[in-house]
């Protein structure tokens, strides 16, 4: 038996502002059934693409309703260890929402990850990092990138800089709602909703591409892979991965990319 009723995946983009239209924000959604994930367009209509706030705000009026909700969104949810040891932080997540979104305000209407790193906005050179950190859910990949390293091909750390702010609205509004895995814990409670971070790098081979691009297929795949392992029953393997205790404890700081073992 299924454990949630839609699938979410999420593709992400950090460029611009949080008002900024893009068509590197894709929004693929599938449901219990064996059909294939569909794109949802942005609520504007018509061709106009998605923003950063449209899609939190979105979500946040899907996760609003009874229905269990699986939604994968391609962006680091935390940060290495190093970054809470050299900044004295709590190993507390909601603690670090709120100190990051003191120092890195990504979600005001006309901000940008690249203003705070200019100085022209927020105090982001107080709560810096190091490109070398990786987490360590990203050392048990071949390829993820450090959430700190920017202006590179592939990079993840503009849209973890901006895509943070939006996971303190979404807990903000959506409360016991939403869990977000595995910070909320490990184990998810019957019929909550449940938020992650994914690498769509995991699966977008796994799918045939029919015509789409690229933030497409990310989005595509993630929905798809969500939806496929929750029927088939293997998603309770990876919301439990063979981790010791401190590794365990550990990540319930930094984070877990889901499909990681």
């Amino acid at each position: 038996m299924s454990q949630f009723e839609r699938y979410i995946g999420i593709d992400y983009s950090g460029a611009g502002t949080p008002l900024s239209r893009s068509k590197a924000l894709r929004v693929y959604s599938a449901d219990g059934s064996e059909r294939p994930p569909v794109e949802v367009s942005s609520p504007e209509g018509g061709r106009r693409h998605w923003s950063r706030r449209e899609i939190a705000e979105w979500l946040a009026r899907q996760l609003s309703g009874a229905e269990p909700l699986l939604v994968g969104i391609d962006h680091g949810f935390s940060f290495p260890i190093e970054y809470f040891e050299r900044h004295r932080l709590p190993r507390d997540w909601a603690a670090f929402l709120e100190d990051f979104h003191a120092h890195w305000p990504t979600d005001g209407d006309t901000a940008s990850v690249a203003a705070v790193r200019a100085g022209a906005l927020g105090i982001g050179a107080a709560r810096g990092g190091d490109s070398h950190w990786l987490r360590l859910t990203e050392r048990w990949t071949t390829s993820a990138k450090s959430v700190f390293q920017f202006d590179v091909q592939g990079q993840v750390a503009t849209s973890t800089h901006a895509g943070l702010p939006w996971l303190r609205f979404l807990r903000e509004h959506c409360g016991g709602r939403l869990h977000f895995w595995p910070f909320d814990g490990w184990k998810i409670p019957p019929g909550r909703s449940v938020a992650v971070e994914v690498y769509p790098s995991l699966w977008m081979r796994r799918f045939a591409r029919d015509g789409r691009d690229g933030d497409q297929q990310a989005a595509f795949a993630v929905s798809a892979w969500m939806q496929r392992a929750d029927r088939d029953g293997s998603l309770e393997k990876f919301f439990s991965p063979p981790l010791e205790d401190a590794e365990r404890d550990l990540a319930q700081v930094e984070g877990w990319i889901l499909g990681v073992v």
